[in-house]
């Protein structure tokens, strides 16, 4: 499976961006997709999971009700809706993929395969 993550940029505190995920090479319909980010300096953390089915949804604290992870089976591609951005959120994001849980993992070692990261700046 090939990860392809798009949609990053630099925006102004409190602007929007969508992020997307295209994956290649296998579908993703069975996978658990999850999004990570790393800001400079820090370790990879978890932002949002969501299971094949859409029947399981995780958010970590610092974004919930910000954004919102949703995914299109038939297009092999899942997002990352990001609202009211701050500049904490200013990291590289990263989407991956959990090929063996039922439920939404929020360690980086549950992920199989990894996209390459788009970037995101936010300014204040």
């Amino acid at each position: 499976v090939q990860l392809q993550a798009s949609g990053g940029g630099l925006v102004q505190a409190g602007d929007s961006l969508r992020l997307s995920c295209a994956a290649s090479g296998r579908t993703l319909s069975t996978y658990t997709m999850g999004w990570f980010r790393q800001a400079p300096g820090k370790e990879r953390e978890f932002v949002a999971g969501i299971t094949w089915r859409a029947g399981s949804i995780g958010y970590a604290d610092s974004v919930k009700g910000r954004f919102t992870i949703d995914r299109d089976n038939a297009k092999n591609t899942v997002y990352l809706q990001m609202n009211k951005l701050k500049p904490e959120d200013t990291a590289v994001y990263y989407c991956a993929a959990d090929q063996d849980r039922w439920y939404v993992g929020r360690s980086s070692s549950q992920y199989d395969y990894w996209g390459q990261g788009t970037l995101v700046t936010v300014s204040s």
